[in-house]
């Protein structure tokens, strides 16, 4: 016990809290070792452009109402908000894991009053005011707790990485199901056309048939024709609304509160983007960060889990003072330090089991990152191909249909003047209108492999986190009230 006056009283305290932070400062820190790809990266990709491949690749394509669908699902997509909220978990949890770095501090206040009783004389009554600090701190000797800190923050890295690959695939897929869309509605403008021709074929050959020019198979043929495409635009318009049924999703709205711009023209595409080098796409593509990250993390945890395995030192130290009085409280003193050895002796091979499992994740998790990388190139690739390709079939299906048309021409005069039979008629008709069809399919499965191409170059880029949660939710019950 110590006089308050005594300047020699506060010393120890701080001697405790000066030892406390020279082992914060000395503590051994754990690096964060490089995690190599498993795999060979090629030198350069089989083709590439020269247009700059820009972060929202979307704007390549010009199209402002393809615009409006983006903003309003990178704001209001459900899934996304989820990847915010699994980000802000993340972050949390390092925040949990760091602290442990640091000393903790609790103080303890309490107050008691005893009564005392005795036989004939009066009540006397004793009080009791305590006050107390209390410190405690592990020596991260082997950085154990460095490792499990290191985790945690690479763990926020990955879920960052994670969340703007979901923005990257929720782009492509609103993209991709918005030119679907457009083509739905390409095809019911061809059809109600093809329908309308069908239709004035059918006249014609009821007028030729009733002036027993020809046989009535050939008017049961042309009402078949008429029926098969009537059919096609009716698998058209179920097309269309489930599509619209999706972008609706895609966008976290329902169908009926969406309104979705009429468009029915494909967009011509700009030239190839530039692709850049694969080992740069490693270094930007977010789900191959993401996994560099998770396999960092691993690493980590491998650390933490053989340093289970030896000998901890913490130091505690605390300071009391108790008195009868609040005003004589800070009169007395007593302090401790305390040091504690605690070494692992036996546990039944509990963490050496620990430890093999975490090799074991760590293994697995390079496996990954390889087999990510290895993904990553084959999508570029195969894009590249399938664009190619689908131009030379685009080309091919104009010749066809260059052709076809002409052939057409012929066989109807031809028919109309008697000197054909109404099968080649037919099927000549049925060729040409199946081949604008086509045409139109193969244009927006260019669109498609385009989208595919920007999805395996694209990396992430800056994004505000959308509202709270809870302050969304609230709103939302506010305008349905």
């Amino acid at each position: 016990m110590r006089d308050s006056g005594d300047l020699q009283g506060g010393r120890p305290l701080l001697r405790i809290l000066f030892l406390l932070l020279t082992f914060i400062v000395t503590s051994c820190s754990v690096p964060k070792g490089a995690v190599h790809s498993p795999v060979a990266v090629p030198d350069t990709f089989s083709k590439t452009g020269s247009i700059p491949m820009t972060e929202q690749w979307w704007l390549a394509f010009n199209d402002d109402n393809l615009n409006n669908l983006m903003k309003e699902a990178l704001s209001d997509n459900l899934n996304i908000r989820g990847t915010w909220d699994r980000l802000e978990q993340a972050r949390a949890i390092a925040r949990k894991s760091g602290a442990a770095v640091f000393p903790s501090l609790d103080g303890s206040a309490g107050a008691s009053r005893t009564v005392n009783k005795i036989s004939g004389a009066e009540k006397t009554y004793s009080n009791k005011f305590s006050l107390g600090l209390a410190a405690s701190y592990e020596l991260d000797l082997w950085g154990r707790v460095r490792a499990a800190k290191n985790a945690a923050e690479l763990d926020v890295l990955a879920s960052q990485e994670d969340l703007y690959a979901s923005v990257i695939s929720l782009t492509a897929e609103v993209a991709s199901a918005w030119y679907r869309l457009v083509e739905q509605r390409g095809q019911i403008k061809l059809l109600n056309g093809q329908i309308k021709t069908n239709e004035k074929y059918l006249d014609l050959v009821t007028f030729k048939f009733r002036g027993a020019q020809v046989p009535v198979t050939d008017v049961l043929q042309q009402r078949q024709s008429l029926e098969s495409t009537r059919a096609e635009k009716i698998i058209a318009e179920s097309n269309r609304i489930i599509l619209e049924h999706q972008l609706a999703s895609l966008l976290g709205k329902t169908t009926e509160s969406i309104v979705i711009t009429e468009q029915n023209e494909l967009p011509l595409l700009l030239p190839l983007p530039d692709t850049g080098l694969p080992a740069e796409l490693i270094k930007r593509r977010p789900d191959i960060r993401m996994a560099y990250f998770r396999a960092q993390a691993a690493d980590q945890r491998l650390t933490a889990a053989i340093s289970e395995r030896l000998p901890r030192v913490s130091l505690s130290a605390g300071i009391e003072t108790n008195a009868g009085e609040v005003n004589d409280l800070f009169k007395n003193w007593l302090s401790n330090l305390t040091g504690n050895l605690i070494a692992p002796l036996i546990d039944g091979g509990r963490r050496a089991s620990e430890v093999d499992r975490t090799k074991a994740v760590y293994s697995e998790s390079i496996h990954v990152y390889g087999q990510v990388v290895l993904k990553s190139l084959r999508e570029v690739e195969d894009a590249l191909v399938q664009e190619s390709q689908q131009h030379k079939l685009l080309e091919n299906l104009n010749k066809q249909s260059v052709l076809s048309k002409t052939s057409s021409d012929q066989t109807r005069e031809k028919y109309i003047h008697g000197a054909m039979d109404f099968l080649r008629f037919l099927t000549s008709i049925l060729g040409h209108q199946s081949l604008e069809r086509n045409k139109l399919k193969a244009q927006r499965e260019l669109i498609d492999y385009r989208i595919n191409l920007y999805r395996a170059l694209a990396g992430g880029w800056g994004m505000k986190p959308p509202p709270k949660t809870f302050h969304y939710i609230l709103k939302s019950q506010e305008k349905e009230q």
